[in-house]
């Protein structure tokens, strides 16, 4: 069985079947940095780490883009209020939000464009569309023309009359079309504005999103993901513009994750049940939060709540304590034929859930079934065997069972004892770590040459090979314009 996904543009679980296979594009809508990020956030950013730590692992070489919406209304609103620049609104919560990450072990995209550095591919995308007939300027900006696009709700299942209902044109807004949306909005006093042929004025979120995919990964995308709340109006709206423009499909899969919900509600300051990502992460184990996420399918609705956290807790403890055991257990020479058999029908059924449409739910669930067997297999002398087992499943889904993080723990805790050990078991063939046996600093620091050496000469698999490597250990990359840094995460 092959890798499967729902693609919610068809509603239909199909084949994974990249364009240009090996190489795989996928473009996931990051976050808008106007307030602190919250957990719904974390669901749909640690489920594209697994779908891409999987599509890795069966030999893609994925080039993985997450933006930033770094202008809207909302960071200008908040600048306005707190006498700051918006960028320096941007700049405080997308550190948080990058800090909160590296503890979830989520590993960092490829690129992460900001929308203000594409203004001029934007402009240009807006001539190009205005020119087509699928945009016109008006007394308050330019907006798209949605009846000139016959294909306009497809994606979310809604036909224009559908839509209609209810729409309305807003107080100031000169659009023609209570459906049409802007794609450049005219400055007003005080808003950080832009040069372009119609007046100075900054994107609209949809184009933005059109023109950093069109310009990093081009079409079509084989993967375009985010959260279910934003298939509309933000991703039928892509499709409109870029399709329109281009020609389609924008992407060939459309993959969405499911809504999270915060003891049975929707997450909401005005409700009461809003908290920071950050301070979750302070209250709870982070790799108990990723399991809680894991245990549920990755498109259905998920409800947060103390008890369940404390479940997902109780659970990680009990995989990390079969891991040791079985990591332990005493050799006894060969195993058994029928214990080997029993750990290679675990992998057999891990890997035919993951390629279920990423069923980590059942794949979770067959590593539990197996700690059940551990004592078993402890005597009959598979206990290495499944914990090198158990070591590269958990690894696949962004857990690491020899870690023991608690929640007020320093994120920068020291490595582990066998941090050079385990670095060389995985890498050994592709590293020479000599002299670095002895230091963990030195070994990341020979990971790292390695990694850029196979950047330079174009050897992308490789590269994601050393990062995640890394990852799994508890070693996450940066990289910056002075180059490579790193950390060590909770």
């Amino acid at each position: 069985m092959s890798l499967q996904l729902y693609n919610t543009r068809t509603r239909a679980v199909e084949p994974f079947a990249p364009v240009r296979a090996p190489d795989v594009t996928m473009y996931v809508c990051g976050l808008t940095p106007s307030a602190e990020a919250h957990l719904g956030h974390a669901r749909s950013f640690l489920f594209f780490d697994v779908l891409r730590r999987y599509l890795v692992h069966l030999g893609y070489r994925v080039t993985y883009v997450r933006n930033v919406t770094d202008i809207d209304d909302r960071s200008i609103a908040t600048a306005q209020a707190e006498g700051v620049s918006f960028s320096a609104v941007v700049a405080r919560h997308l550190a948080s939000f990058n800090r909160s990450m590296d503890r979830l072990h989520v590993l960092e995209p490829d690129h992460e464009p900001h929308a203000t550095a594409y203004i001029g591919q934007i402009v240009a995308m807006i001539g190009s569309l205005i020119d087509g007939g699928h945009a016109y300027v008006a007394a308050d900006g330019v907006y798209y023309a949605v009846g000139s696009f016959a294909c306009y709700g497809a994606l979310s299942g809604r036909n224009t009359d559908e839509l209609l209902i209810g729409a309305r044109i807003a107080p100031g807004e000169d659009k023609r079309d209570p459906l049409d949306f802007a794609l450049w909005k005219f400055a007003k006093a005080g808003e950080p504005a832009w040069a372009s042929p119609w007046g100075a004025g900054r994107p609209g979120w949809h184009i933005e999103c059109s023109a950093m995919s069109h310009a990093l990964l081009g079409e079509p995308l084989d993967i375009h993901g985010g959260g279910f709340d934003l298939i509309f109006p933000h991703h039928e709206n892509e499709i409109a513009q870029t399709e329109a423009l281009y020609g389609g499909p924008m992407a060939n899969m459309w993959v969405h994750g499911g809504l999270l919900l915060f003891d049975g509600k929707k997450m909401s300051k005005s409700l009461g049940n809003f908290e920071p990502l950050s301070d979750l992460l302070d209250r709870h184990d982070a790799q108990a939060i990723r399991l809680l996420f894991l245990q549920a399918g990755y498109r259905k609705p998920l409800n947060f709540t103390e008890p369940s956290i404390e479940g997902a807790t109780s659970g990680l403890r009990r995989l990390q304590s079969a891991y040791d055991a079985l990591r332990a257990a005493p050799a006894a020479g060969a195993a058994q034929s029928s214990a080997r058999a029993v750990v290679e029908s675990y992998e057999r059924r891990f890997f035919v859930a993951l390629d279920d449409d990423m069923n980590t739910s059942a794949a979770v669930a067959v590593l539990f079934d197996l700690t059940s067997e551990a004592r078993a297999l402890e005597d009959a002398g598979a206990g290495s065997l499944a914990a090198a087992f158990m070591h590269e499943a958990l690894g696949l889904i962004g857990l690491d069972p020899s870690q023991r993080v608690h929640p007020n723990d320093d994120p920068h805790r020291i490595l582990h004892a066998d941090f050079v050990s385990r670095l060389s078991s995985m890498l050994g063939d592709v590293v020479r770590f000599n002299g670095a046996a002895a230091s963990p600093e030195a070994a990341i620091a020979a990971v790292i040459k390695a990694r850029n050496r196979a950047r330079l000469a174009k050897d992308f698999r490789l590269a994601d090979r050393l990062r995640i490597a890394l990852s799994d250990v508890g070693v996450h990359l940066h990289d910056t314009k002075e180059g490579t840094t790193w950390t060590v995460v909770a």
